[in-house]
């Protein structure tokens, strides 16, 4: 079976052509950035919203947990049966998908600032908004952060379901191996989606790296010593 999955993926027509391996992964890539990006743009301003003013938390958190519960596939099913075939329906199931991880990691992030840090912001005379940008976001943006790497795993790894509905992306090569009984094709796929996972969380492993200040990695980093 290794010897087949080798064979499949060091083929040169495999990676060629509009339904080629290539195409196919850069398609799947633009379905999970369009519909990360896009749960992140809802989620975080309402997470953010929810988590300094406390406001909504009991109802943002069950409805966050609903969510999470919902079948993707189902759920595209049903959007595709009222809207009809089209990149809509799928996109907006993997953005539902994404929105869960992305609002509990902006609302934890912003509602557990340090206390301290945010009681000192108020003593010198900062009002909510200051508070909320100038000490809050920054120490909130790990979780923020996190939120959005936990919610691009999950979508692609889920993005393969935009197949079931007509869709390309690395599930029509599934599928497709999936009818004709290949199952190289399917495997190799699936290494594909596993790949292109890894590759997306240390690109936003990162950034991550990048956007968080020094100062909050080393606190943390003493914290979780102590």
């Amino acid at each position: 079976m290794i010897d087949e999955i080798v064979i499949w993926l060091t083929d040169p027509a495999h990676w060629t052509g509009p339904g080629g391996l290539l195409a196919q992964t850069l398609r799947h890539l633009y379905y999970c950035v369009l519909s990360v990006t896009v749960a992140a743009l809802i989620a975080v301003p309402l997470g953010v919203y929810i988590g300094h003013t406390g406001r909504g938390s009991v109802v943002v958190v069950g409805l966050s947990n609903a969510m999470r519960a919902l079948p993707t596939l189902g759920l595209v099913t049903l959007l595709v049966l009222g809207f009809g075939l089209g990149e809509a329906p799928a996109l907006a199931g993997l953005v539902v998908l994404a929105v869960p991880a992305i609002l509990s990691g902006a609302y934890a992030g912003v509602r557990n600032a340090p206390a301290d840090a945010v009681d000192a912001a108020r003593g010198v005379g900062m009002t909510s908004a200051q508070r909320l940008w100038q000490v809050e976001l920054p120490t909130a943006l790990p979780l923020v952060l996190g939120g959005v790497r936990s919610a691009m795993l999950q979508v692609v790894a889920t993005a393969a379901v935009a197949a079931y509905v007509g869709l390309g992306g690395l599930g029509r090569i599934l599928l497709d191996g999936l009818k004709i009984s290949d199952y190289a094709q399917m495997a190799s796929a699936a290494i594909a989606i596993a790949v292109l996972a890894v590759l997306l969380d240390l690109v936003l492993a990162g950034a991550t790296r990048l956007l968080v200040p020094r100062g909050l990695v080393l606190a943390a980093r003493r914290g979780g010593r102590d």
